[in-house]
């Protein structure tokens, strides 16, 4: 029998994700980068670097937000964004998992007992060693499956603000892969770089205009993360689960995911997801019930927020800061939206990351309307509180959200 996996700051608490083993893997399934000479690779993170110190004062220059200079940039290269993003997830998620593992176990230790016969010997032998065992299996399992995920991903992101880290919020670009990209578009490297940092460096300067925001975003998500492992029987995240992979399966399932439109439309990020579609979000949407899916369009409507603000305050800038910048902007756009192989379409909708395209699109229409009707100052509202944050449904109709906020 399999002991359960065990983390010393934690006690016997067993763990969902052997995070560890993610690590590991993710690392060792992370692709190589492209090959450069030294000297180019060395020009490529020493600009990224100075581009992301100067980024500061163009953002405040776009939007009025002014903070002061945060840490110094980290230009990393995809191994150590994966080692990064595992000790994100783990800071993040791995309390409530726990709770969660907790209070499965203690339930599973009171049906035994119920069923504890006059000889008292029947909840012994029906204990808890066998949901042990079966929770150390599964957290190889899902550590694994994290690994390989974020292993698969690293060479597919340019750069990323971490709020949630146990470093706090820093600043990461992934030089290999904005190098990549850079060519792959045939753009200008100087401006394609300042272009990425500005993007990133609006997220930090989201999260430090509003130092309650990535508290309210993580409770959200510890919330979640327990609901979605709660819950017994037909309606469970196991039969919703297998539920979704009965249909990945079949032939048709198999087909509604890679072809074009998909049953939601989701591959044409400038039309809404559709609510009632369980795939409309990625896996995680399709475990998780009405109660939950509400919730996720909430933290959906403030992360389109986060991502259209930054794609408006990256073009917004202008070409006397970027001279390429509408360039850039239409070979990118034509990027996201070019075909993609049946197997990472695939891969791209379990994972929720067509819904992130539209996340681009519908928070940058609803900034870009926003704006023009009350500026951006009136926007920064949007930073006051958590009140203020746009719901579902007004990221998809910014007027309701002026007509609330604005009167």
């Amino acid at each position: 029998m399999s002991a359960p996996v065990l983390d010393a700051r934690h006690g016997s608490t067993p763990t969902v994700v052997d995070w560890e083993l993610a690590q590991r893997v993710g690392v060792r399934l992370a692709p190589r980068g492209p090959s450069v000479p030294l000297s180019v690779a060395q020009r490529a993170v020493a600009e990224l670097a100075e581009h992301a110190a100067a980024a500061t004062g163009h953002v405040a220059s776009v939007t009025g937000l002014s903070v002061p200079q945060g840490a110094p940039v980290r230009v990393v290269d995809r191994a150590t964004w994966v080692r990064e993003n595992v000790d994100g997830f783990r800071e993040l998620l791995d309390p409530v998992l726990r709770r969660a593992v907790a209070t499965r176990l203690e339930r599973s230790s009171a049906k035994a007992r119920a069923r504890t016969g006059p000889l008292g010997t029947l909840g012994r032998l029906g204990g808890t060693g066998g949901s042990d065992a079966a929770l150390a299996a599964g957290s190889k399992v899902t550590g694994s499956e994290m690994g390989a995920l974020l292993g698969w991903m690293s060479s597919r992101v340019l750069g990323q603000y971490d709020a949630f880290g146990p470093r706090g919020g820093q600043l990461l670009l992934v030089a290999p892969n904005v190098v990549h990209t850079e060519r792959e578009m045939g753009v200008d490297p100087r401006d394609f770089r300042l272009w990425v940092a500005l993007h990133e460096e609006t997220h930090r300067v989201q999260f430090a205009v509003a130092p309650w925001l990535a508290e309210h975003l993580a409770e959200r998500a510890r919330g979640l993360s327990g609901d979605l492992l709660g819950g017994e029987g037909e309606d469970s995240p196991a039969q919703r689960l297998l539920a979704l992979l009965r249909r990945v399966a079949s032939p048709s399932g198999l087909r509604e995911l890679a072809g074009p439109s998909g049953p939601s439309g989701a591959d044409d990020p400038d039309l809404p997801a559709d609510p009632d579609d369980p795939l409309a979000a990625g896996l995680a949407s399709a475990l998780a019930g009405p109660a939950q899916r509400r919730a996720m369009a909430e933290v959906t409507a403030v992360m389109s927020l986060l991502e259209g603000h930054a794609d408006v305050v990256m073009d917004e800038v202008g070409p006397t800061v970027i001279p390429s910048v509408a360039h850039i902007r239409s070979r990118f756009t034509a990027r996201r939206a070019s075909g993609r192989s049946g197997l990472d379409r695939v891969v791209r909708r379990l994972l929720g990351m067509d819904a992130k395209l539209r996340q681009y699109t519908d928070g940058a229409r609803f900034v870009r309307a926003v704006v023009a009707e009350v500026g951006h100052d009136g926007l920064n509202a949007v930073w006051s509180g958590p009140e203020n944050l746009p719901r579902p449904s007004e990221i998809v109709e910014p007027a309701r959200w002026l007509e609330r906020v604005h009167g």
